[in-house]
């Protein structure tokens, strides 16, 4: 990314942060700890060691996945947010407002890798509202979820 301020957080908009300075590698991790910290085939990550990180909004939990190693988290939506490590920490890159300008240069802990990953990208491919047996209500949904961007307050008044 060539920006150098970057912002993100939580699906619930109760946590969020600021990254100054540059971002670091960006992975994907397979590991089962990852797999298990994010209830996902693998975790994106990027280093944001060297940069200066503060929490905008609200502060994560933290969970002690191993000796080494913390998972933060937003302790009201479950959102997974760091990873903190004796040699700095890396932060989810979902949780970014803007993450499509963060690719991924190498994949960590391939002993884990599930053994389908690699085939899902050839997977068909619709759009949400091809569901038809789900378009029905998905028309009238309405999204809780915080926008890609800062806000003064959340949730807005009308959820309140």
């Amino acid at each position: 990314m060539a920006d150098d301020v970057h912002t993100g957080g939580c699906q619930c908009g109760a946590v969020r942060f600021r990254v100054e300075g540059k971002l670091g590698d960006a992975s994907v991790c397979h590991c089962r700890m990852c797999q298990k910290a994010s209830g996902n085939f693998y975790l994106p990550l990027v280093s944001v060691r060297g940069a200066r990180v503060s929490w905008t909004r609200g502060e994560r939990k933290r969970f002690q996945s191993s000796n080494a190693v913390w998972r933060g988290f937003c302790g009201g939506c479950g959102t997974p947010l760091t990873f903190e490590a004796p040699d700095g920490m890396a932060l989810a890159i979902a949780a970014f407002d803007r993450p499509e300008g963060i690719t991924p240069t190498i994949q960590w802990g391939i002993e884990a890798k599930l053994p389908y990953v690699d085939n899902v990208p050839s997977l068909p491919g619709e759009e949400t509202m091809a569901d038809i047996d789900a378009a029905s209500y998905l028309a009238d949904v309405v999204s809780y979820q915080h926008p890609d961007h800062d806000t003064e307050n959340w949730p807005p008044e009308e959820r309140r």
